[in-house]
């Protein structure tokens, strides 16, 4: 298989969104993913259209080039073929509670007993040495957990989640770094290791990137918030016939477009200087901009970014994605073809790698498609298979 992780073999017991869009990374990568999953199915393969029965848009989306096999874990014959697995794996994977782990015999001291090289890693919803250690988490309980709710308040005047599963997403990212960091750190060192990824604390590091702000410095002075983000007239700008994204940020993108919305001097003015002075009176000078854009078109003005080298973008609905010039060009969207569900559309990974070029692994699998295979590669007798199954 291509890829930078070939011959690195996973078993993911991760479920829904956050866990399997982190081994599907692994997966893109060249990992050889094996997805374990209860007789009935991780939960998402239920959710939306389905041309064939628990295969739904995002188990599609975040299961690719994985395996699949099922396994009632509850019982000790599947959990033996489980840890025959584990035997022979780099890295296991999960998004359980730690109670629910240590009751089902996947804890890291039981799992570290099999194979004591292994990286184990585990996503959770909140640091394991806190109140909140062993508390599930979903993504709209940490958007309102970790501020973005909050902050959707600033600009829509009550607090609201934002129409994308952030933290899932987000977390998800964040955990595939983590297990790659432990691999490497394995492949130098020979040693295993445990890792946690709690949503809670990453979603509050990444708020915090720009949010922090006065409260940075010890003793703090002022509130959180970084005002050009907050600002209400941060928006999308109407044209004349739609609606365009800019942001001029340095002091010669802001004079080239002040003289293109026609007030030249508008860096003139003490309120407008400096890029601190117009942090601290954003507000008031996006309303310049969002008046100055809406005299020309949306074209005129991408047009006219571009020959000035200010950052401008039209505003894309989800289907105007699929159309996308760049999109287009760089490939984006693949086509693949599914043994069940026929043609499909994916996205690539976006990143690419010289020496250990990525090719898109096989689609996600049906339930239990491989349990079969996967346990004979283990080392399972006909019997212990079958027994594992039952």
């Amino acid at each position: 298989m291509a890829g930078p992780l070939s011959g690195i073999r996973v078993v993911d017991l991760t479920a829904v969104v956050l866990g399997p869009y982190a081994t599907q990374m692994l997966a893109d990568f060249g990992a050889e993913v094996i997805k374990v999953e209860p007789p009935e199915g991780d939960l998402n393969r239920n959710l939306g259209p389905q041309k064939t029965a628990l295969m739904s848009p995002i188990h599609l989306g975040v299961n690719r080039g994985k395996r699949s096999v099922t396994l009632d874990l509850k019982k000790p014959k599947a959990r033996q073929a489980l840890y025959r697995m584990v035997e022979g794996a780099d890295c296991f994977v999960h998004s359980m509670r730690p109670k629910a782990a240590r009751s089902l015999g996947i804890s890291y001291d039981d799992i570290r007993k099999i194979n004591r090289g292994i990286v184990y890693a585990s996503a959770l919803g909140f640091g394991t040495d806190g109140p909140n250690g062993d508390q599930a988490a979903f993504d709209d309980i940490m958007q309102a957990a970790c501020g973005v709710a909050a902050l959707m308040a600033e600009t829509v005047g009550e607090p609201r989640y934002a129409p994308t599963i952030i933290a899932d997403k987000s977390v998800g990212l964040a955990f595939g770094n983590a297990i790659l960091a432990a691999l490497l750190h394995r492949q130098r060192s020979g040693q295993g290791q445990q890792v946690e990824v709690p949503m809670f604390e990453t979603m509050v590091g990444y708020i915090m990137v720009e949010h922090l702000w006065t409260k940075t410095t010890d003793p703090v002075d002022g509130k959180a918030g970084y005002p050009r983000v907050l600002a209400p007239s941060r928006k999308p700008y109407r044209t004349k016939d739609g609606w365009i994204g800019i942001l001029p940020y340095s002091d010669a993108q802001w004079r080239r477009l002040a003289e293109l919305i026609g007030r030249p001097g508008l860096l003139e003015e003490p309120e407008f200087r400096t890029l601190a002075d117009r942090t601290r009176n954003v507000n008031e000078l996006y309303g310049i901009l969002e008046r100055g854009v809406a005299g020309r078109t949306t074209r005129e003005w991408l047009e006219i970014c571009d020959a000035n080298s200010i950052p401008a973008a039209p505003v894309n609905g989800l289907n105007d994605l699929f159309n996308d010039p760049h999109a287009k060009a760089v490939g984006l969207f693949q086509k693949m073809e599914h043994p069940t569900e026929g043609p499909m559309v994916t996205v690539r990974p976006a990143a690419r790698f010289g020496a250990t070029p990525l090719a898109l692994g096989r689609p996600a699998p049906k339930l239990g498609q491989h349990t079969v295979e996967v346990l004979r590669e283990a080392g399972l007798s006909e019997t212990e298979i079958e027994e594992a199954m039952q």
